[in-house]
């Protein structure tokens, strides 16, 4: 917990990093691993979907990404403080990112596509019964947003999975996965649940890695896989008449 706690104390501090970088002296602050894998995905002309999480310091590695890669969007929910919400606004998009809201983002995304751009999607949070699918993360049943298989099987638009890892030096090794090979072999339910199922499991692969990395406060099992009885159930339950 200690260094769950130091690892999230120093990303605070390194807001001013993300100020200060250009692509000039990128390499000040970041060190790229495996960009071949994005390379070759890009240049199958379907635009790239990046898979991550609130891992590392995903604002430093999304600010890094849109400086290395251009045409970059990300898909964020709107902070609920609005000060802070519009000093986020302004560091995400200082790079020419473009901020697609969650809500109703279907069709800015399908356009993304289109446009062939690359837009990075954290796929580690909860989200309401309708709008996901339960799979296994982390031993327990959580309810995952099923967008990012939707969307890539109905745009065959790969995904490459990216995330950023803090080294001793103090720079972010900024690792790209080779593209996810989808699954394709079910009908339009059993394949969205099976590639969310397989998005997740990627996460689950760097938060057992680097356990301090990974963003433990969300409240990530909040949506159950079942409906609770209510506390006065069996209070009001008849009670059986005699005679």
């Amino acid at each position: 917990m200690q260094k769950i706690f130091m690892h999230f104390g120093q990303m605070c501090f390194e807001v001013p990093h993300i100020l200060k970088m250009t692509s000039e002296n990128l390499e000040r602050f970041v060190v790229f691993q495996g960009e071949e894998n994005f390379t070759s995905a890009e240049k199958k002309g379907k635009g790239v979907f990046i898979l991550t999480a609130h891992f590392g310091n995903w604002e430093l590695m999304s600010a890094a990404l849109s400086i290395r890669l251009h045409n970059s969007a990300v898909v964020v929910r709107p902070i609920d403080f609005h000060p802070f919400e519009r000093f986020m606004l302004d560091l995400r998009t200082r790079f020419g990112a473009e901020i697609i809201p969650k809500q109703k983002a279907m069709r800015r995304l399908l356009k993304a596509m289109r446009n062939r751009k690359i837009v990075g999607i954290l796929l580690d949070q909860n989200v309401d019964w309708y709008e996901g699918v339960f799979v296994n993360f982390l031993g327990k049943r959580a309810c995952t947003n099923k967008g990012l298989a939707l969307l890539a099987l109905k745009t065959e638009a790969p995904v490459v999975p990216i995330f950023s890892v803090r080294q001793k030096d103090g720079r972010f090794r900024i690792i790209f996965e080779p593209e996810i090979n989808l699954v394709r072999t079910g009908g339009k339910i059993k394949n969205i649940e099976e590639n969310t199922a397989l998005f997740t499991s990627v996460i689950e692969k760097y938060i057992h890695r680097y356990p301090d990395h990974w963003f433990w406060f969300h409240r990530r099992w909040k949506t159950l896989p079942y409906c609770r009885l209510p506390e006065t159930y069996f209070s009001l339950k008849k009670e059986p008449q005699t005679k």
